[in-house]
């Protein structure tokens, strides 16, 4: 299993990056679930990462925005845009799990830019299952679980362990890597571990204090080591995230 680790600035980027973090997630955490970080931001700390760690793969959220309608989207792949001009490699989505019609018609939008969207599915009350078969029945190169709410627990406090495991097995059945996501920490590896998805993302369990606190090295490692068991329970053989599953 692989971790991604979402930073606030380069500082802490390159502390993550050298602690063993495979992906590297940028949003403001002070900013809501999925805050976003102003494109010149973003652009900064790509050109960090690109030149110190180039290999590793960089994502990178488009804002806390609330829930769409019709009129919404056409500003939502506006700023889908602007994020991808700076260099990431994956541009990450947040999507009602329970949304409406209007949920699955931006999932369908959003499935045709040039960009790699992650839609990041907020499972505070589930995920419906129209959403999801819209979701995997779109050309993403991955889908992500996370919660909107992050000071109630972590993502298997708001959604019981089989329908995150339903999840994994149809994500994975359309050929998409699956993330899971949610304020995780450390109590929260057997059942990661369990579940198996292609990687996990944290910032709860990597800061000092709250996730708006400061990202610890030292934290991002041991959580790097604990994920390693994957290979001894067997786990499926690391993909570049964009690549197949």
């Amino acid at each position: 299993m692989r971790m991604l680790v979402s930073v606030r600035n380069g500082t802490e980027a390159l502390r993550a990056a050298e602690a063993g973090a495979d992906f590297i997630d940028l949003k403001e955490p002070r900013a809501g679930a999925l805050g976003g970080l102003e494109p010149s931001q973003i652009r900064d700390i790509v050109g960090l990462l690109r030149g110190r760690h180039p290999g590793l793969s960089i994502s990178a959220t488009i804002g806390d925005l609330p829930a769409p309608d019709l009129a919404d989207i056409g500003a939502i792949l506006e700023r889908v845009e602007a994020v991808g001009r700076c260099g990431v490699d994956l541009v990450k989505v947040g999507v009602p799990g329970q949304g409406d019609a209007t949920a699955c018609e931006l999932l369908r939008r959003l499935g045709t830019t040039q960009w790699q969207v992650v839609p990041v599915l907020l499972a505070d009350a589930g995920v419906a299952a129209n959403l999801l078969a819209t979701a995997c029945a779109q050309p993403f190169p991955a889908l992500m679980l996370d919660t909107q709410g992050k000071t109630a627990g972590s993502l298997f406090d708001f959604m019981p362990v089989k329908d995150v495991a339903a999840v994994v097995r149809q994500a994975r059945t359309a050929g998409k890597l699956i993330g899971l996501a949610g304020a995780l920490h450390e109590a929260d590896l057997p059942k990661l571990l369990a579940l198996q998805p292609d990687f996990a993302g944290f910032r709860s369990a990597v800061c000092d204090g709250a996730r708006t606190g400061e990202l610890v090295g030292e934290k991002v490692g041991a959580l790097r080591r604990a994920l390693a068991q994957d290979t001894v329970a067997g786990g499926r053989p690391g993909v570049p995230l964009g690549a197949p599953a």
